[in-house]
C-alpha cells in the first residue's frame, strides 16, 4: 500500500501515521469513506476502572476517524466482560461483578471525554454497551440463527486460540463463545447504527473477520475491518506497562506528572514511531523532530510527553507537570504540585515514620525489603540528600513548608505532606 493509494482522509493519514496493520477490502472502503461519513466502532472490555497507554492508540485512532469527518462508536462490553476475550491469554479471565462493571464503565468514560466530541450529530461519537442485545437473547433460538454461521475449524486456526491449544492451557467453552458475541456485536451495530467497520488491535483479526462474514451472510449490506498494530517498545517490552505497574489515562490512577514522565522517557528508537501514533503533530514535523542526534532528542521527547500530556490531561496539567519537572531537574524553585502525595499528620510525624515505611506508602518501593536495597544501593533520598541509614525515621526538620520529598534514583519521586 501507498500513501497515494488512498482518496479518503482517514485511510491515507492512517497509514502514514502507522495505524494500519490488516484490513479487509481496503479499496472498496475507501472509496466508501471518500464519498461521506461513516460509522465505525471500536469495542473496550471493562476490566478496570481506566483503560492505559497499552490502549492509547485505538483511543487516537478513534479520535483520528472523528477528525477526518466520520462517526465513531465506543463499544463498551459489559456483556462481553463477563465472559472474558481469550485472545492471546495465558489463562481464563477472573469473573467481575456487576458493581464493578459500572464502576469500571464510569472510569473508562472519563478517559473517552478526553478525546473524542460526544453528542448527535453526524460526526459526534456515542458510547453503547452490548449488554443491552446481549441479555435477552434466547440461547436456542440463537444458536439456530447465527451458530450455524460459524465454522469451528476456522475458529480453532485463528492465532489467538491456536497458541493457547499449543501451550495446552485451558480454554473454556465459554471463553470459545467470545468470538461469536464479538462477531454478533458488529452485527447488532451494522442493524442499529449503520454501522460498516470495525476497528481493533492485530489480536482481534479473527473475531474481526467473523463478524465481517456475519454481516455478509444476514444482511444486504457490507462490513469492513482494520486492525492496528500491536505496539512494544524498542526494547521488547509491552506498551503501557512499566516496572511501577501499568500507565494508567486517569489521573486519580496515575499523576499527569507521571504521565509526562513516562513519555519523556521514551527510547531513542521509538520517537518517531510514538510521535505519529500518539500526538497530532504534522507528519513532516515528526519526521524533523525524529531526525535530531545526541541530546537534541531530549528535545523531541519533551514535545512527546506535552503533546500526549496535553491530549490526556489538559493545558493547566500539562503546565503543572512541566513545573514540576523544572523545579525537579532544573530549577529548584518551580513548583511541585503535580507529584504524588501520602498524607501525614503532625501526631504521627511526633510518634515516629520510618523512611522505608514512607517509601512503602508512596509506591515508590513495592516492599520494605525494595526499599532497603534502595537505600543500600544509594539510589534513595531525602530532599535532594542520599539516605545511608536502613532506620532512618523522617524528622521534624526534615519538613519543609510542611513537605519532604521522597526519590528513588533520578526520575520517581513523591511528597510526604503533614497536615
Amino acid at each position: 500500500m501507498t500513501l497515494t493509494s488512498f482518496k479518503s482522509a482517514f485511510l491515507h493519514e492512517s497509514l502514514e501515521r502507522g495505524f494500519i496493520h490488516q484490513g479487509t477490502d481496503m479499496d472498496l472502503l475507501d472509496d466508501h469513506m471518500s464519498k461521506g461519513p461513516i460509522v465505525a466502532y471500536l469495542g473496550f472490555d471493562m476490566t478496570a476502572r481506566s483503560l492505559h497507554v497499552g490502549s492509547l492508540l485505538q483511543i487516537m485512532w478513534l479520535r483520528l476517524l472523528q477528525k477526518t469527518g466520520h462517526k465513531p462508536v465506543v463499544l463498551l462490553g459489559d456483556g462481553t466482560t463477563r465472559i472474558g476475550d481469550p485472545s492471546f491469554k495465558d489463562a481464563s479471565r477472573p469473573m467481575i461483578s456487576e458493581e464493578e462493571i459500572e464502576l469500571n464503565a464510569a472510569g473508562i468514560g472519563q478517559v473517552f471525554a478526553k478525546y473524542l466530541t460526544f453528542g448527535d450529530g453526524p460526526t459526534d461519537a456515542v458510547t453503547v454497551r452490548n449488554y443491552s442485545w446481549l441479555k435477552d437473547l434466547n440461547y436456542l433460538d440463537f444458536l439456530d440463527k447465527y451458530g450455524r454461521h460459524f465454522s469451528v475449524n476456522r475458529m480453532l486456526s485463528f492465532d489467538s486460540v491456536k497458541l493457547r491449544m499449543e501451550r495446552e492451557q485451558n480454554l473454556s467453552f465459554l471463553e470459545f463463545n467470545y468470538m461469536i458475541l464479538q462477531a454478533y456485536d458488529f452485527l447488532a451495530l451494522h442493524r442499529s447504527h449503520g454501522c460498516i467497520l470495525q476497528l481493533g488491535g492485530s489480536d482481534q483479526w479473527g473475531n474481526i473477520l467473523n463478524g465481517v462474514e456475519l454481516i455478509r451472510r444476514l444482511s444486504d449490506g457490507q462490513g469492513f475491518g482494520l486492525t492496528s498494530p500491536l505496539v512494544t517498545t524498542a526494547s521488547g517490552q509491552k506498551m503501557g506497562k512499566t516496572s511501577q505497574g501499568a500507565v494508567w489515562l486517569n489521573a486519580d490512577m496515575r499523576s499527569p506528572f507521571e504521565y509526562w514522565q513516562f513519555w519523556r522517557n521514551t527510547q531513542d528508537a521509538d520517537v518517531e514511531r510514538f510521535l505519529g501514533l500518539f500526538t497530532e503533530l504534522p507528519m513532516d514535523e515528526v519526521a524533523r523532530l525524529a531526525a535530531l542526534q545526541g541530546a537534541e532528542i531530549n528535545e523531541a521527547k519533551k514535545i512527546l510527553a506535552d503533546e500526549a500530556t496535553r491530549l490526556c490531561h489538559g493545558d493547566a496539567a500539562l503546565q503543572q507537570a512541566q513545573e514540576t519537572a523544572k523545579g525537579l531537574f532544573e530549577d529548584k524553585s518551580a513548583s511541585l504540585d503535580a507529584l504524588p502525595r501520602h498524607m501525614v499528620s503532625r501526631a504521627q510525624l511526633s510518634q515516629g515514620l520510618l523512611l522505608i515505611d514512607l517509601f512503602v506508602a508512596t509506591g515508590l518501593a513495592q516492599s520494605k525489603g525494595e526499599a532497603r536495597r534502595l537505600i543500600r544501593g544509594q539510589g534513595a533520598r531525602l530532599n535532594e540528600v542520599v539516605i545511608t541509614n536502613e532506620e532512618a525515621y523522617l524528622l521534624e526538620s526534615d519538613i519543609q513548608d510542611a513537605v519532604a520529598k521522597l526519590s528513588s534514583g533520578r526520575k520517581r519521586h513523591a511528597l510526604v505532606c503533614v497536615s
